[in-house]
Formats: C-alpha cells, structure tokens, sequence
C-alpha cells in the first residue's frame, strides 16, 4: 500500500528536492501568469506606498512639528498626502489580494483537474495497490491545503518586497544604525533553516497519517454491514481511536515547533532591534539634540522589517505543509503503471465480433503466471462459457479481453486484428460488460442506463429495459425511469441492480458481450425473469461468460473448464458430461447441492 510505505520513510525533506517540488508544482500556474504579474506590480506599489507613510510623519515632524514652522496649509498639505497615499495603499492592497487570489485559486482547481484526469489514466494494477483512502486524500486533502500553499507565495513576495524597501529607507536614513539591525540576520536564517528540518519530517510523516485516517474511515463506511453483523463495532473503534491519537500526537509535535520557532523568535528580535535603535540615538542624545521624528521612522521601519518576517516565518508551517502536499500530489501525477497502450488505429472497427486468444500468458505481478498458454476461439454470435475453481484464470481472461491490464506473450484477436490496435472507445462502445458486482452511481435509473451518453435517447432506454426484463420493477417504481438511484444503488435489490447493468449494457448495441458471474447473486425467481431476456442479448452477439451456476450455460456453443491458468477440458454441456471429467463432477456436485436444499 502506498500509505504504509510512506509511514515506513518518516524523514525531512531535502531543501533541493522541495525547490524541485516547487518548481513543478509552480508549473501549473502558467495559464494565469498575467494575474500573476499584475499582482507582482500591485505588491511592489503596496510596498512602496507603506514604506512612504513614516517618511511623511518623520518630515512633518522633525522639519516642522519641531522647529515650529506650521501653519494651516502646511497642515492640510501632510494631512491630505498622508491620506491620499494610505488612500492609494488601500486600493493596490485591494487589487493585489483580488488578482493573486484569483489566480491562485484557478491554479488549485487546475492542479484538481489534472491530479483526478491522471487517475482516469492509470491502469488496474496502480489501483489494486493503492487504497481508496489515500487517494481521496490526495484529490481532497492535499489539493485543498494548496490553496494556502499559494497563498504564502504572496506572503512571501509582500515580506520580500517590504524588508528590500524597509532596509533601503533606513540605509537612507542613517547606515550605522541600520548595520546595528542587520546583525540580527544571521540568528534569523539559522531559525529558519532548524525549522526548516524539523517541520518537513513532521509534515511527511502527519500527512502520512492523515492518509491512513482516511483509508480507516473508507474501509469501515464501505464495510458497515460486515462490521455490524460481526460485532467488530468495538474493535474498529479501538483502531480508529488509536489512528486518530497517532495523527494528534504528529499535529501536536507540529503545534509546540511552530509555538517556538515562529512568532515568539520573530518579536524576540524585533524588540531587540528597538533596543538597539533607542540606545544608539539615546547615546548620541547625550552629545546633542537628536531629531525625534527620525526615531519614529526608524522604529517604525524596524517594525515594517520584521513584521513581513513575522508573517513568513508563520507562512513557513504552511509552505511546509504545502510542499509535502505537493510531493504527494507529483507521486501520482509521476506514477507509470499506466493502462494499457492501444495503436490507435482511427480506422480499425469490430464488425463480426470474431475472438482468437492465441497462447496468451498472462501475470499481475510480472512474476506469477495466472493464465498459461491460452488459445481458443469464439465465432461471431456464439456463446462460450468459461468454469473453474476459484482462481483457476475465468476473471483474468475477462481483464485480458477488456484490456484492464496487458497481457505477457501471445495474442489476442478481434476480426483477425489484434486487440491493441482498436482505439479504447471502439472497443468500450462494441464490447458490453456485465460485472458479478453491479454498481449504480447517485442519480436516476435513467442515468445509470445511459451513463451521460447523451446520444442514447429516452426511447432506447426503455426498449433496453424492456429487452432485459428490467421495465417491470422500474414501471412500479414512484418516478419510473426516473426514480431517484442512492450512492451504489443501496435501495435496490441485487437482482433489480443487475437488471439496471444489463439494460446500460444492452443500450449501446455490443457485438462482444462479457457476462462476468452475472447471474451468480440474482435470486431464483428474478434469474427466471431474465434467462429469456440473456437469450435474446446473446443473439447475433458473440458472448463470453463465466459460469457460477453450470445450469445456466448448458446451451453455450462451447465450455472451457479452467484450473491453475491452464484449459484442462473444453467441448458443449453434452460432450463434456459424456466425457466424465472435472467439469462432469462439479455439475453433479452443484446438482446434490440443489437436490439437497
């Protein structure tokens, strides 16, 4: 799981790798760089415009306040400079927050778009390793904490701005006072880097926990009905309490770093510095008159120095938090188990339905065969059926034929051309699967039959119902057809949910259907309803299906009997029965079963 390798590397970051990190995750801000580069220039005005505002005062006391050159005009000429500059402040502040906000929040929603499109792309495999939980999180949690990822960007870009802009003003005031305050620059940057250290470790391995939070959650929602018939309320809790102390004991660890190494330390310095200020021309106050209203800028300007500090050493939990998120997000969009590679051939189209499997091999880890040497054939319109044990390769086969994964050596064949050379909608609009498990998404029946294909019309929809025997429960229902569908379907029965699939199957008019075990969870009355209904789909359609209950397959064109990946019998109902074999016992077997109940 990626979740548990992830708790098992608990360490800091590398400041290389985070630029890395930053580097490509900045990358996804170049479709609104112009946004960008105006708030750049609203923060440079911002950060002009404050820094003008001590000077002002600073003027109107020491060349006036002091020397007692006032009059009216003089008064009114600072008071309305200093509003009409503050006036000015007000409104590049605006501008700047409103664009660099806008910006930013289409690039979170950019990154969400490009992390959930890169899902869509990876291949069963990927998903097979990777908890529901984690990813969730990654699309969910990570996304969300970049919106203030961005956000210390332009904490940053102010403090950066303001400590250039501050530093050059005091330089222009008096340069030994200001070497006096820059002596403090050193003890800042050894905070920042021990933060640094520390605070990415503890973000990784927080984030780490989060996940394993979410994937506890998920499991135990999806799992309610086991958990409650079980009585493992009591466990599940216990281990969940235990999750969740894990992921407080990290935040907390996060808390105490940030509650000494931010803010205190920042005013510890910044105090320090007006110490130093107030000494220097309290000294030079003792040698003659010191001009009060340059005091007052430079406290001022020490205080626009570390203030933007203050705000970035505070900006740096998030920019932790940020880069961890990030890295999280670029381990999905980096992953390479893709799903399998199609020629793309525009012009290649199913048309008879014709299926060769020739010698195919196939293995999920790369390592263990679970299919060995696999060749058959299915003409167009005929029905083969494949048995077995369980893990015997029936399902394997299914996932060759879907091209969910890739198989190893051989080949396999639609209308004499290889599989890989359709594109994947032809093959997703010819080939029709109905699954063991049917899932239903939230919605209505209706969208469920034509899953958003907007060239379905209504009328189909009901004739596909009809076909399969699904319209007579979907007629009695309030809404009909457009009776409303709850998340997987939970208020429908599994026979009326496995109805619903074999009218979204049956809708886009397959030549290749694939029944996976479809009738394995349907009861006995509603199987009855649907047997004539699966007769007529397998009509002028070539049918692959894997067989739970053998009574259902003994019209089948040909039985293949599976075991261990290898085809070990194959021939009709009749044949094999007449032959004696393993096929003959586990009919029989099945036959006392039912005998029996």
């Amino acid at each position: 799981m990626m979740e548990q390798k992830e708790l098992s590397v608990r360490r800091a970051i590398p400041f290389k790798e985070q630029m890395h990190v930053l580097k490509r995750i900045m990358s996804f801000g170049k479709p609104y760089r112009k946004q960008f580069a105006v708030a750049i220039f609203f923060s440079i005005a911002l950060a002009m415009s404050t820094a003008a505002l001590p000077r002002i005062i600073q003027l109107f006391i020491d060349d006036h306040l002091t020397t007692g050159d006032l009059s009216f005009e003089i008064i009114v000429t600072f008071a309305g400079l200093h509003f009409g500059v503050t006036l000015i402040r007000m409104t590049v502040w605006y501008l700047e927050l409103y664009l660099f906000n806008m910006a930013s929040e289409k690039t979170v929603k950019n990154i969400r778009n490009r992390l959930f499109e890169k899902l869509h792309t990876l291949g069963m495999r990927f998903f097979d390793q990777t908890s529901t939980g984690w990813l969730i999180t990654r699309v969910t949690n990570d996304t969300e904490a970049m919106k203030d990822f961005w956000n210390v960007f332009l904490n940053i870009m102010q403090g950066v701005l303001g400590v250039i802009i501050s530093l050059g003003a005091m330089f222009l005031l008096d340069i030994s006072v200001t070497l006096w305050i820059l002596l403090f620059a050193p003890i800042l940057l050894i905070v920042i880097r021990i933060y640094q250290v520390y605070s990415s470790k503890t973000y990784s391995e927080m984030k780490s926990k989060l996940s394993l939070l979410n994937t506890k959650l998920a499991e135990t929602i999806n799992g309610i009905s086991v958990i409650q018939q079980f009585r493992q309320e009591k466990r599940l809790q216990k281990e969940f309490e235990e999750t969740n102390q894990s992921y407080f004991d990290s935040r907390f660890s996060m808390t105490k770093i940030n509650a000494l190494l931010l803010s205190p330390v920042i005013n510890l310095l910044y105090t320090l510095s007006v110490v130093v200020i107030l000494m220097i021309f309290g000294f030079d106050a003792l040698n003659g008159p010191v001009e009060v209203g340059i005091i007052y800028a430079f406290t001022t300007y020490a205080n626009n120095f570390f203030r933007p500090l203050t705000r970035l050493m505070d900006s740096m939990s998030l920019f932790q938090d940020g880069i961890v998120s990030s890295s999280r997000i670029l381990t999905v969009m980096d992953n390479e188990e893709y799903a399998p590679a199609q020629l793309d051939n525009q012009e290649a189209r199913i048309e008879e339905g014709k299926i060769e499997f020739k010698n195919v091999s196939f293995s999920y880890d790369g390592e263990n065969k679970v299919l060995k040497n696999i060749s058959f054939t299915v003409n167009p319109g005929e029905t083969i059926a494949l048995v077995g044990h369980t893990g015997s390769g029936k399902s394997s086969i299914i996932n060759v034929m879907m091209r969910f994964y890739d198989f190893d050596e051989g080949e396999v064949l639609i209308d004499g051309k290889s599989i890989k050379e359709f594109p994947m909608r032809e093959l997703r609009q010819r080939i029709g699967l109905v699954l063991q498990d049917s899932f239903l998404f939230y919605g209505t029946i209706k969208d469920n039959i034509r899953l958003l294909n907007e060239s379905i019309t209504d009328r189909e929809i009901i004739e596909a119902a009809r076909f399969v025997q699904a319209d007579k429960f979907i007629e009695e229902l309030p809404g009909r057809y457009d009776a409303k569908v709850v998340e997987r379907g939970a208020s429908f029965s599994s026979g009326q949910k496995q109805l619903i699939s074999f009218a979204s199957a049956i809708v886009r008019d397959p030549k290749i259907l694939i029944l996976d075990e479809a009738t394995a969870n349907i009861d006995t009355e509603t199987e009855a309803l649907i047997q004539e209904g699966l007769k007529r789909m397998r009509k002028g359609r070539t049918t692959v299906a894997i067989a739970h209950r053998l009574s259902t397959i003994r019209d089948a064109d040909k039985i293949l009997v599976l075991d261990n990946g290898h085809i070990i019998e194959r021939g009709t109902h009749d044949e094999l029965i007449d032959r004696g074999g393993q096929y003959k016992d586990m009919y029989e077997l099945q036959n006392l079963g039912l005998q029996t109940e």
